[in-house]
């Protein structure tokens, strides 16, 4: 695992667009201000695009990679087409699976559960319908804090770029996979329950 998965506060700054197809993410040491991952939707096929500008977005699949800013690669984050629950897979640097998140049915503010590769159930990510607010919880506990930082009127109106604090609890050990899930899920808040 990147060692840069050990930081405990992370902003990510989503491109700002009209008409875009492709989702591209900056993410910033909020301390520093320092840009030290991107994370960016490369491999966007045809139909893929034409289906994200239709009511159809949120059913469309997903391939991003966040790599350092020396380019190299921190995570993947992949979904298929997705018709009424999204099952979202992720995978470290050497491509190997490290977890996925279920989506719950009928869940007001959307909720995922965050598994291992084993299917076992690492966390929870909740969130509350009446704002940008998730919580990664587990027997209780918080393990991680996502909340929307609001961009301005013109640029919430007129574009889909938004903007997350994630913040991760001291708690959680440096090191530890969670960290990378964490961070993953922050893509499939945007992708899968806000676009």
């Amino acid at each position: 695992m990147n060692q840069i998965l050990n930081k405990n506060l992370f902003f990510v700054k989503e491109h700002r667009g009209i008409f875009k197809a492709a989702n591209n993410y900056d993410i910033f040491d909020p301390n520093t201000q320092q840009m030290i991952m991107t994370c960016r939707e490369e491999k966007l096929g045809i139909f893929t695009k034409i289906f994200r500008f239709t009511d159809y977005k949120r059913a469309t699949p997903f391939d991003i990679e966040i790599k350092t800013t020396d380019g190299r690669k921190v995570l993947t984050v992949k979904r298929g087409i997705s018709i009424f629950l999204s099952n979202v897979e992720v995978f470290d640097e050497n491509d190997i699976l490290v977890g996925r998140f279920k989506q719950k049915f009928f869940t007001i503010g959307g909720k995922f559960d965050v598994l291992d590769a084993s299917d076992n159930v690492v966390c929870s990510l909740k969130g509350k319908w009446t704002s940008w607010n998730f919580d990664f919880i587990r027997d209780e506990f918080k393990l991680a804090h996502v909340s929307k930082k609001w961009a301005g009127i013109g640029r919430e109106m007129f574009t889909s770029a938004d903007n997350y604090m994630l913040e991760i609890d001291n708690s959680v050990p440096q090191n530890d996979s969670v960290r990378l899930l964490i961070l993953a899920a922050v893509m499939c808040i945007d992708m899968v329950l806000k676009e």
